[in-house]
């Protein structure tokens, strides 16, 4: 199978990663109000997360949580979803 889409699209997401964050950036600069922002970094299972504020780092928190029951269930259901294909 040729999977030059999914390079395609990962390359695509980066670029626009970096325009979001370039915009945001711009916006506070020229806003010059406050900004507030934070991160989640996952090794494997485990969350660590970091934010400006309370706040922000409560709702990674809940991201993160979630990002890992939706790895969590997919890494369960997708081997049950293309078991037919074992069968060719």
């Amino acid at each position: 199978m040729n999977y030059d889409w999914a390079a395609s699209l990962g390359i695509i997401l980066l670029f626009a990663g970096f325009a979001v964050v370039f915009a945001a950036v711009v916006m506070a600069a020229l806003g010059g109000g406050r900004v507030k922002g934070g991160g989640v970094v996952l090794i494997g299972p485990f969350p660590i997360v970091f934010g400006s504020d309370a706040k922000t780092a409560k709702i990674l928190m809940y991201l993160a949580l979630a990002l890992i029951l939706v790895f969590i269930v997919l890494s369960f259901l997708l081997p049950f979803a293309f078991s037919w294909w074992r069968s060719f």
